[in-house]
């Protein structure tokens, strides 16, 4: 499971939690999530966002 970070306001889509309250369930891959995605703290488009390393 990885995270992916919105680069314009910092929010995280985490793979392993989903994203629920956008109607992506938990477990959902970055790739599966849907290309019209949005983030939902500041409206930008999937390709605003990059991958982040998790801690360990």
């Amino acid at each position: 499971m990885k995270r992916w970070e919105c680069i314009v306001c910092g929010w995280i889509y985490d793979e392993a939690e989903g994203a629920p309250d956008e109607g992506i369930p938990p477990g959902t891959a970055w790739a599966d999530v849907p290309d019209d995605f949005l983030c939902p703290d500041c409206g930008v488009g999937k390709d605003e966002f990059e991958m982040v390393e998790l801690d360990q």
